[in-house]
């Protein structure tokens, strides 16, 4: 996977993105906005589930409403991210925290895929508050909280403090990031 980061960032485009001096910012701008988008609708949507908010609304009618907008935010999300990671492939591979937003990433997909199956096969039943079943009261807190570090995570890796061009790092650091360190280079573990 390294090799295809460090592929991509040799291509025009991606050093093109790099250096440019509005294109990056603005992608980057979007990605937040998209960001702000998304998780407004599915805190919208979560707090419904979990039975805090909006309860007199009918869960299937709100999810043919929002469930297309949730879509498309999440779309503009991806994309400026991808293009985001385009920019800088081999820092952002290398990152701690951006593996970490890709794992967090997963398990809300997963997350999702699981809802919305229970959803299919018994979300008509919903429309009442009380009858929600506790799993998507639990899914639905869950997606909160995944999300909320994916943010998090997302916000983190803006700093290098784990990045691999700043050795010594512990051993552990350098596993996680899939750093290539030559340790002769830098006389050893301890520096010596």
């Amino acid at each position: 996977m390294l090799e295809i980061a460090i592929w991509l960032s040799e291509t025009k485009w991606s050093i093109a993105l790099l250096e440019s001096l509005y294109m990056y910012p603005w992608i980057e701008s979007a990605h937040v906005l998209s960001i702000c988008f998304f998780i407004g609708i599915l805190l919208f949507v979560d707090l419904r589930l979990m039975g805090v908010a909006f309860t007199k609304l009918p869960i299937s009618e709100m999810n043919k409403k929002v469930l297309p907008w949730s879509l498309f935010g999440f779309g503009l999300m991806a994309l400026t991210g991808f293009l985001l990671f385009y920019a800088i492939p081999v820092r952002s591979y290398q990152n701690i925290f951006f593996r970490f937003k890709v794992i967090l990433i997963l398990f809300a997909g997963l997350n999702a895929f699981l809802f919305h199956r229970q959803m299919k096969l018994e979300g008509m039943n919903w429309d009442e508050g009380k009858s929600i079943p506790k799993s998507v009261h639990l899914k639905a807190a869950a997606s909160l909280v995944i999300w909320s570090g994916v943010i998090i995570s997302g916000r983190m890796i803006a700093y290098n403090w784990f990045d691999c061009d700043r050795q010594p790092q512990p051993e552990w650091v350098n596993w996680a990031a899939g750093c290539i360190v030559d340790l002769n280079q830098m006389g050893g573990l301890d520096g010596i």
